[in-house]
Parts: structure tokens; sequence; C-alpha cells
């Protein structure tokens, strides 16, 4: 299995996650959060903090686990629908997942996933 993270502007959330559906991937997790440093700045839309004393964009982070056979074509899916062609566009991780078990059931690894 495979944990994959993707930085994404929040502008472009529903067009990723619409595109996520439409190649059959419902379960992830999207959150807001505070990206700093050059790579991750819009420079466009991004705000001074007075607690961070820096430059940040808020930007929305996905996670999702897959089976390994459908990783790549996840990172596709979002590199597409997320690109807009401009710095800070974002950036994706994958991870393999080591173990995975689902609380209630106690199901584990990739049965987690059906």
């Amino acid at each position: 299995m495979k944990e994959i993270k993707a930085y994404i502007r929040c502008t472009k959330v529903d067009e990723v996650i619409l595109a996520l559906k439409a190649i059959g991937i419902h379960d992830m997790t999207v959150i807001d959060v505070m990206a700093l440093g050059r790579g991750m700045i819009d420079q466009d839309h991004y705000k001074y903090s007075i607690e961070c004393i820096d430059r940040y964009s808020t930007v929305s982070k996905l996670e999702i686990i897959a089976a390994d056979k459908k990783a790549d074509k996840i990172v596709k899916t979002i590199r597409k629908s997320a690109y807009s062609g401009e710095p800070g566009d974002g950036l994706i991780l994958v991870s393999p997942v080591e173990f995975a078990m689902k609380i209630r059931s106690g199901k584990v690894d990739e049965r987690i996933l059906q």
C-alpha cells in the first residue's frame, strides 16, 4: 500500500476531488494547512503572520491510502487536475505503508481498502 500526500492550492481542491472520484477514489482526508518555504509560497496570495513572523500560503493537504497498483494513476490525476502552471502549484509525496488496521473491524493491510 501507498500513502499519497498532496499539497495543492485551495482553489484547486474541488477540481482535484472531482477528478479523483471520477477514477474511483472516494476515501481521502483534506486538511487546510499553512505552507512556508520558497516552493510553496504563492506570491500572489501569501500573508504575513504575526505568530509565525514569516510569509505563508494557505494550501490544502490531501491524504490518500491506496493499493500499490492504483498509486501511479492517483498521482497523475492529482497532478493534472491541480496544475495551473504557476509557481506554488504544490507537491505530491508517495510513501510506503508498512501496516494499517481499521479500529472497528480489525481488518489489516489492503483489506482496509475494501
